[in-house]
């Protein structure tokens, strides 16, 4: 358990903030927050450039040393940005490419939308599954699909964690 690097990704409203806390806690291992929602609740509005700054300081958190848990990574800067701009700029997509996780969980969004100053996507939540998921295939990033209610995400974690010998 040395230095396992896990990565929480998905749409809005996905469960992956309960999903990363408990499982930091589980195997007491080093939580990486949102530093979005940190960033976020300073501004009224932001633009293309604060997607920029919040990628570089989220980068830098998941790349701390030892075991870690991040709820979130460079994959949800880049659709963010996608979806809200039509672009991404060439600093995310260096971190993506540079970002290290040895294991991904995807967070289906198979439940009510819990409404939050922060978030804006509401009623597509399926459709940026989607594009999670096939991001996900295209980078090649190994990854398990979490779905269903909490307890059952917690034993699909469980279970992948000790059938690929990653903890």
């Amino acid at each position: 358990m040395s230095g396992v690097r896990i990565a929480f990704t998905g749409p809005e409203c996905s469960g992956k903030s309960t999903m990363a806390k408990w499982l930091a806690s589980e195997y007491s291992l080093k939580i990486i927050e949102e530093y979005a929602r940190e960033y976020l609740q300073k501004k009224r509005g932001y633009s293309i450039d604060d997607l920029d700054v919040i990628a570089a300081e989220q980068f830098v958190r998941n790349s701390s040393q030892g075991a870690l848990v991040a709820d979130t990574e460079m994959l949800v800067l880049k659709i963010w940005s996608e979806e809200k701009y039509q672009r991404v700029s060439k600093n995310i997509l260096q971190l993506l490419k540079q970002q290290e996780f040895d294991f991904y969980f995807l967070c289906k969004p198979d439940f009510n939308w819990v409404s939050d100053p922060l978030r804006e996507n509401a009623l597509d939540r399926e459709r940026l599954f989607d594009l999670y998921e096939e991001s996900l295939k295209k980078h090649k990033y190994p990854y398990c699909l979490l779905s269903g209610p909490e307890v059952e995400r917690k034993e699909i974690i469980k279970t992948i964690l000790a059938n690929k010998n990653i903890l």
